[in-house]
C-alpha cells in the first residue's frame, strides 16, 4: 500500500504566509520556495521601497503616500499568501487523487484480496482485472 500524504489546510497556510513571508510555505514542507519568497521580498523591498516609509509603516505614522510608496512589498507577500493558499489547495488534491488511483488498483474487485501490480489477473481467483466492468455486465439478474 502506498504512503499516505498528511492533508495540509490552505487557510492555516494563508494565515502563516500571512504572518511571516515565507512561514506558510515551511509550513507546505516547501524549503525551496519559502526561501524564494522571503529573497523575493527582501529584494523588492531593497530595491523599491525607501527606508523611511518603512519606518513610518512601523511607527504608525501613514499617510497615502507612505502606503503607495510601501506598495511594492505588500504586492509581494500578497502574492505569496495567495500561493501558499493555492499549493496547499493543489497538494491536498493531488494527495485525493493518489489516494484514490492507490484503493482502486490495490485489491481485486473479484475476491478482495492484494493484487500485484505487475501483473493482469488476481493470482489468488485468477480472475482478469481488466474485465471488471464486463463481469456486471454478464452477470444474471438475482430479481
Amino acid at each position: 500500500m502506498g504512503q499516505s500524504v498528511s492533508q495540509k489546510r490552505p487557510w492555516l497556510a494563508a494565515l502563516l504566509a500571512a504572518l511571516a513571508t515565507g512561514l506558510g510555505h515551511l509550513y507546505l514542507r516547501r524549503w525551496r520556495r519559502a526561501l524564494g519568497w522571503l529573497g523575493a521580498s527582501i529584494v523588492v523591498s531593497y530595491l523599491f521601497v525607501d527606508q523611511s516609509a518603512v519606518d513610518e509603516v512601523i511607527a504608525g505614522t501613514m499617510n497615502v503616500g507612505t502606503l503607495l510608496a510601501v506598495s511594492p512589498m505588500f504586492l509581494v507577500v500578497g502574492l505569496s499568501i495567495v500561493d501558499a493558499y493555492v499549493l496547499a489547495h493543489t497538494q491536498n488534491v493531488a494527495a485525493r487523487s493518489s489516494d484514490t488511483r492507490d484503493e482502486d488498483t490495490s485489491s481485486c474487485p473479484h475476491c478482495g484480496n492484494e493484487l500485484d501490480p505487475d501483473l493482469e489477473f488476481c493470482h489468488w481467483c485468477t480472475k482478469s482485472v481488466e474485465d471488471v466492468g464486463q463481469d456486471q455486465v454478464d452477470a444474471p439478474d438475482d430479481t
